[in-house]
């Protein structure tokens, strides 16, 4: 274990016991919910996947120490601070965080890193990042991420305020395996489906099991992408997403906001056009990818 990243001792625990664990990722604590819906959103994605079985492991950098296992505590200090406080956490981010001493949330990239640092095999999180709408070589380190570090990714799919044909080109050339969980097209994030096609479906966590040993027995070097659409239930139509996403963009461009700053404006402001619709699909499908990451953790 590097000597840099901390485990909590329930994690650690887990980890010498061989228990089924399931990284979170901390982003939507600092960077994607409002207070206190942040902390209510972690603390239920950490107990879906005890209720099904597994152990959650959230990941954030406190004080520059790389954390695997954050308390409730460390939880609520995380979700209560001060708006551009936290430095949001990708792979070119470590360096600068752990060197001063800094606060830091994991991204899907920073995530996925520290978990394979940590021996854990599976993470789950809402929509990766993608290629920007209007801006291709805008392109989320996720998707650079997903193509070196064997880590299988349980999510809905991209954001769909992204491009999902040019993500799914960029995944493509990363070599990362993007399969459907009881579908057969690219969830749209909000919406159950994109009308894309995903490389393979699957139906149980067993099967997402004997594609990950594969995937290890080949020696591979990359990710594994497995979509899961959000419940039925709280699905957003995707004339309203799509309408909203649309004014969202248009906005930001507006505003010539980029980069980091892209992607918590957009979302806000579909949140804000849909009145919460968009919000009550997200956490919706946070919570259901947590419980699926923990059955294919058991299933491993």
């Amino acid at each position: 274990m590097n000597p840099l990243i901390n485990l909590s001792p329930e994690i650690a625990a887990a980890q010498r016991d061989r228990r089924a664990v399931v990284a979170l990722e901390s982003t939507l604590i600092t960077h994607g919910l409002p207070y206190p819906q942040n902390v209510e959103t972690a603390l239920a994605m950490e107990k879906a996947v005890r209720n099904a079985g597994a152990v959650p492991a959230t990941i954030a950098v406190l004080k520059g120490c790389i954390t695997v296992g954050l308390s409730a505590d460390d939880i609520e200090r995380l979700g209560r601070a001060t708006a551009g406080s936290v430095r949001k956490c990708s792979r070119r981010d470590f360096p600068i965080a752990v060197g001063l001493g800094e606060d830091a949330a994991t991204t899907v990239a920073g995530t996925m890193i520290v978990a394979h640092m940590a021996g854990i095999r599976v993470f789950a999180t809402g929509g990766i990042g993608g290629v920007h709408r209007g801006h291709p070589f805008d392109v989320s380190a996720d998707l650079i991420e997903l193509g070196r570090t064997p880590v299988t990714v349980v999510c809905s799919g991209a954001k769909s305020i992204l491009d999902l044909p040019l993500t799914l080109e960029v995944l493509e050339t990363q070599g990362v395996p993007v399969i459907g969980y009881e579908t057969n097209t690219l969830p749209s994030f909000y919406s159950r489906s994109s009308g894309l096609p995903v490389d393979a479906r699957v139906d149980t966590p067993q099967q997402v099991a004997h594609i990950i040993n594969a995937a290890q027995r080949l020696e591979a070097k990359h990710g594994i992408l497995i979509t899961v659409p959000v419940p039925a239930a709280d699905e957003m139509p995707t004339e309203m997403a799509e309408s909203a996403i649309q004014q969202a963009t248009a906005e930001a461009d507006a505003q010539a906001i980029s980069g980091k700053a892209i992607t918590p404006f957009v979302l806000n402001r579909v949140s804000q056009i849909t009145d919460g619709v968009s919000r009550r699909a997200n956490l919706s499908l946070l919570v259901n990818n947590a419980r699926v990451a923990a059955q294919i953790a058991l299933a491993l």
